[in-house]
């Protein structure tokens, strides 16, 4: 589908089975004449702004649509603020899920139904990806750009010479392959840092939804992240803890405690010196831009990864924890549908794809516009997961997503509360106003 024959779709976007409820445009409405310019607000900046910009501009010329991108490096805060006084851009492109819903639930957002082939759409995105965005049994997001968490990297070269098996299968082949690099080298076999400033404990929490998914599969993962049920549940406690197995002073550089003061975008460069000091590094498709720069120029022959696997007697199948930026509009006209159309499909982001640093959440994309054979491998585990899952704390009320739950992870590295104790705290602290979702993304 070119840029151009999207705009044909915006004949036929509805979803004969969506819900009435939430926002605006109902289902069947014919949108507004639109004036040939939409505005957009997101957070890209630099080269990304530059990427997205190139990435749209074949579809300005066929479509005679101008296309105003506003960057601005402190969106969350300023799309709310806008909101407030009624100053709105016509479509905002939110990097987590949380602004989405609030704004969806303050009736601001058009739900994509009412713009958007939804059916289309869902048949070639990553299984789960659309449920992110979710409220009242509509969805108000379509995702433009995914990211990849569920990333364990390695020294390709360390590997080959040791012989190491570089696929497991399971939390406990994978278990089983940090003892064998021990025991062959005398090495700490992870790499492990968490040291982002005021951000400190973020890298912790994904490690927690990681075993969430694992462990106890999506379902329970959704009642966890939406608090369906108590953060201080059993099974929360029982992934903190799988965390903290893997995590001993005898397995990661520095020892359990030096987490906390190393750096996380330093955490595996220690493993591309001669004599590696950790192999195995847990982490998402942006940490390639902190290898060293000759690592970066020869990725391929420098790195290899593996998927962070199931557990043998857990969730039945590979799931997969990520990320993304989510394309939401706050008006409804005939150009706004037809820019949602756009970054809503497999179509977008060619050029930027190209210069690096962006996967499509397409399984239908063109995988051969990706600039090497490791972000292709890295998108294919997105496109072959079993279950795609958006990372919780960024769905979690801002309080304990970026909060309590930080800090709580940093409480249980640090040593200083155990993960019941880190649990018990961060649901005595959930916020009172939060209503639990029940699986349609409603209210109860």
């Amino acid at each position: 589908m070119t840029a151009a024959a999207a705009l044909t779709l915006t004949g036929c976007l509805q979803n004969p089975e969506a819900a009435t409820g939430g926002g605006f445009g109902g289902v069947g409405a014919e949108p507004e004449e639109g004036d040939g310019v939409v505005s957009i607000l997101g957070a890209f900046g630099g080269d990304e702004e530059e990427q997205f910009n190139a990435s749209l501009a074949e579809f300005e010329e066929e479509s005679g649509i101008d296309v105003q991108y506003v960057s601005d490096q402190d969106f969350t805060n300023t799309i709310q603020v806008r909101a407030d006084a009624g100053d709105l851009p016509d479509i905002g492109l939110f990097p987590q899920p949380g602004g989405v819903l609030s704004l969806a639930e303050r009736g601001l957002l058009v739900p994509i139904d009412s713009m958007l082939d939804y059916d289309e759409i869902e048949s070639t995105l990553v299984n789960g990806f659309l449920d992110s965005a979710r409220y009242d049994g509509r969805v108000y997001a379509a995702p433009m750009r995914m990211a990849v968490k569920s990333i364990v990297w390695y020294p390709k070269q360390a590997f080959e010479e040791n012989g190491w098996d570089a696929e497991p299968a399971t939390l406990e082949e994978l278990d089983e392959l940090a003892a064998q690099i021990k025991e062959d080298t005398d090495t700490p076999p992870w790499c492990i840092g968490w040291q982002s400033d005021q951000a400190t404990g973020w890298v912790g929490t994904d490690w927690v939804e990681e075993y969430m998914l694992r462990l106890h599969g999506p379902d329970v993962y959704d009642d966890w992240i939406y608090h369906r049920m108590p953060f201080n549940d059993e099974r929360v406690v029982e992934a903190v803890q799988a965390y903290g197995e893997l995590a001993t002073d005898d397995d990661v550089l520095g020892g359990s405690r030096g987490i906390l003061n190393t750096p996380f975008a330093d955490a595996m460069t220690p493993a591309f010196n001669e004599d590696p000091g950790c192999y195995l590094m847990r982490q998402g498709n942006f940490a390639t831009g902190f290898f060293p720069e000759d690592v970066q120029e020869n990725l391929d022959e420098e790195v290899g990864i593996f998927t962070f696997p199931p557990a043998a007697d857990g969730y039945d199948g590979q799931p997969i924890l990520g990320g993304g930026d989510l394309a939401a509009a706050f008006s409804y006209d005939t150009d706004t549908a037809a820019v949602m159309e756009f970054l809503a499909s497999d179509q977008f982001g060619g050029p930027w794809a190209q210069a690096g640093g962006w996967l499509s959440p397409h399984t239908s994309f063109d995988a051969s516009l990706y600039p090497d054979d490791t972000t292709r491998q890295i998108a294919e585990m997105g496109y072959t997961s079993d279950v795609f899952r958006y990372d919780g704390s960024d769905v979690m009320p801002r309080e304990v997503g970026s909060g309590s739950f930080w800090t709580g992870m940093v409480d249980f590295q640090s040593g200083s509360a155990s993960a019941q104790e880190m649990a018990d705290e961060i649901e005595n602290g959930w916020p009172q106003s939060d209503e639990p979702m029940d699986e349609e993304g409603e209210d109860q």
